[in-house]
This record gives C-alpha cells, structure tokens and sequence, in this order.
C-alpha cells in the first residue's frame, strides 16, 4: 500500500487496493454487521468455499482485523504525507490534514466506518493495536493545533478539545457521506477547512 500511495499522492482515490476477498467482506459487514455477517455468507458472495476461505483468512475476526489495519494504516500514510506537503506553516498543516481526513472518510465511507464502528468487535491484541493507531492518528491533529496556539497562531483557550472535535468531525463524514449528495469529497473538504479554521481561532493577520 505504502509504495502504491507513494507513486498517487496522498489526494489520489484512483484505485481501491483492498483484495477481492476483502472487498467481500467489507460489503458484507457494512450490509449486516459484523455479528450479523457468517463467513458462510462471505465465503458465498466470494464464490469460494468456506475452506476456501480459511485458506486465506483462517476466521471472520482475522478478516475484520485485515480491515482495519488497512483502514489504519492507509489512513496514516496519506496524513504524514499531507503534513510533509505542507511543510513548517501551522495554518497549511492544519488545512492538509482536514482535507485528507475528510477525503479519506469521504472517499473510503465503508472502510472508514467499519474501522471506527466495530471496535468493539476486536479482541485482545487486535483491539489494543488498533486503539493504539487511532491514537497515533489523533496526536498529528493534537501536535498541529497545540503548536497554532503556542505560536500565536490559533487562539483557542481549549486546544486538546478542540483537537478531537476536529477529528470527530472529520471522520464522522463516513457516518452519512453519499457520492450523490450536494458536494463533492472536495467541496466538502474546503468547508470542513474553513469551519476548522473558526474552531481553532486562527488568525487571519
């Protein structure tokens, strides 16, 4: 993934990487759920046999954590290269970041809200890897806003809160996001950057 997103840039939705067994999944749980969801059914929509199935992926937890990470893992790789794009200037890390969370929500709707509504249907290592990645991720916003209020350039009283309202708003995209709506991915990440920009209180001198 990383060496594919590497040659596309971070803004680029050409293709979607995930195996066809994956993209299987995906739909099924985004149908059903993920408790309401059998590998019986997966393994049918997939046309392979449950054995199949298990070839590759030996049980349906093993398929939602290979979702998961991918989400993740994605997900943190378009956002290190958004703020690498931007450089040292707070406001345009700011802006970057915004506008790849909700391109990535917008764009990648099913994954995005597979990976952040059954969290609660990891176990063990899987669920404590991934709260692990989450927070990683939320440190990139949590650095960029605390850094705008150091410098004078966000004048926030609250940054911390502020920080995960942002992102809460960002990626609550996935939540209700259709392709046929009103905007586009990027419409929509140009509002979302301006309704950022109040939230955090940036200057504009």
């Amino acid at each position: 993934m990383a060496k594919t997103q590497a040659r596309t840039g971070w803004r680029s939705y050409a293709t979607d990487p995930l195996p066809p067994i994956l993209e299987t999944a995906l739909a099924c749980f985004v149908e059903h759920g993920y408790h309401g969801t059998t590998i019986r059914a997966v393994a049918a929509r997939a046309e392979l046999s449950v054995p199949g199935l298990y070839y590759h992926y030996p049980s349906k937890q093993a398929l939602l954590v290979a979702l998961v990470s991918h989400a993740m893992d994605d997900l943190w790789e378009r956002s290190t290269q958004a703020l690498e794009e931007a450089g040292g200037d707070v406001r345009q890390r700011l802006d970057v970041l915004v506008e790849c969370l909700v391109l990535f929500h917008a764009h990648r709707r099913d994954l995005a809200f597979i990976a952040s509504s059954e969290i609660r249907s990891l176990t063990g290592e899987a669920r404590t890897t991934y709260i692990g990645a989450r927070d990683r991720q939320q440190r990139l916003m949590d650095q960029v806003v605390e850094d705008g209020v150091a410098e004078g350039v966000f004048t926030t009283a609250y940054p911390r809160e502020v920080s995960r309202a942002i992102v809460t708003m960002c990626t609550g995209v996935s939540q209700w996001y259709r392709a046929e709506g009103e905007h586009s991915p990027q419409q929509l990440a140009e509002r979302y950057r301006a309704m950022t920009r109040m939230t955090v209180g940036a200057r504009t001198d």
